[in-house]
């Protein structure tokens, strides 16, 4: 009995020992993959300490439509775009003092956040040009303008656009110069009567520039009359005092509304110095809150000349309910 007892002993005490080792051996391991200090080993606390506190699911960052997450799911016409008058009569494009209204050319505009443009179109010598006030004071070709804006929203893609033509020759000829540039191919088409879709919608079915003119229409289905679908407020002011909301063109029913924000001088040229004023904060936006409140519609277009002078982005913002 005494000799079986023993050997009992004997193999409990070697399996505590072997059982300590193991411990001991795994408490190293631990060590050696947690972070070392500068003498190589590190407790238990110390490696804790480096190691992630959490790891959550990689989220995908929050989709943005025209620069804002809020705006993805409004429809189109509840929506307010920074707008520019005659955007491509650009100092920076050799335009001149007298028929100026933007001191950047399109693609700079595009890169600040301008999001509609209206543009003169017409003949020169049988080319299709940009130009204001005759083009022996400056023009650009249309189709270079349109390659710019093409480059942009290929770079972009989370980004929808409007063109406002003045045109001044056949539609098939702008219609020409869209469909060369690639432009065509993503061209937004609106049904009258339809309900307008959501910036996120038109970014999904690439179908984000949405294209119009004061005076040609249809065909194709996607060049837009203008004025069948937008109204908008007289454009000659030569003074501060003089800014209304009054009906100019289209129709109050239509479901677009577009201001036209920019001082002239009595000789009806751009007026850079008075841009400044206009397009403070207060100004622009109380403007653009009045007419607001008395057509009782969102302005969807916001067009200003010299976009770079006063807080035409800053209102835009503060017009869609954005910080």
């Amino acid at each position: 009995m005494s000799v079986a007892l023993a050997a009992l002993a004997l193999a409990c005490r070697a399996d505590t020992e072997s059982s300590a080792g193991a411990s001991s051996t795994g408490s190293g391991a631990e060590a050696t993959s947690g972070t070392a200090s500068t003498s190589g080993t590190a407790s238990t606390s110390e490696a804790s300490s480096t190691a992630p506190t959490s790891a959550g699911p990689d989220l995908p960052a929050a989709r943005a439509c025209n620069g804002h997450a809020a705006l993805c799911e409004r429809r189109f016409d509840q929506v307010v775009f920074p707008c520019t008058h005659n955007a491509f009569a650009a100092r920076d494009d050799g335009f001149g003092q007298v028929n100026a209204n933007q001191r950047h050319g399109v693609a700079q505009q595009l890169a600040d956040g301008v999001r509609c443009m209206m543009l003169d179109v017409s003949d020169d010598a049988g080319t299709t040009v940009l130009c204001h006030g005759g083009c022996i004071l400056g023009r650009l070709e249309h189709a270079a303008v349109l390659a710019d804006i093409a480059a942009f929203l290929e770079q972009h893609p989370d980004e929808v656009l409007t063109i406002i033509y003045q045109d001044d020759l056949p539609a098939d000829r702008v219609v020409a110069d869209l469909e060369a540039s690639g432009l065509a191919a993503r061209v937004y088409t609106h049904e009258a009567g339809a309900l307008w879709p959501t910036l996120a919608s038109m970014i999904d079915a690439d179908t984000r520039l949405f294209v119009t003119a004061e005076n040609g229409g249809p065909p194709p289905a996607w060049f837009h009359h203008v004025w069948d679908l937008t109204w908008d407020t007289p454009y000659t002011f030569h003074s501060i005092e003089e800014f209304t909301c009054a009906l100019n063109r289209g129709s109050a029913d239509n479901e677009l509304f577009l201001i036209n924000h920019w001082v002239s001088t009595v000789l009806d040229t751009p007026s850079e110095p008075d841009a400044a004023t206009a397009n403070a904060y207060d100004v622009l936006h109380g403007r653009a809150t009045q007419c607001q409140r008395e057509a009782g519609q969102l302005p969807n277009f916001l067009a200003v000349d010299f976009y770079d002078q006063g807080d035409l982005f800053a209102v835009v913002a503060a017009l869609n309910g954005l910080p």
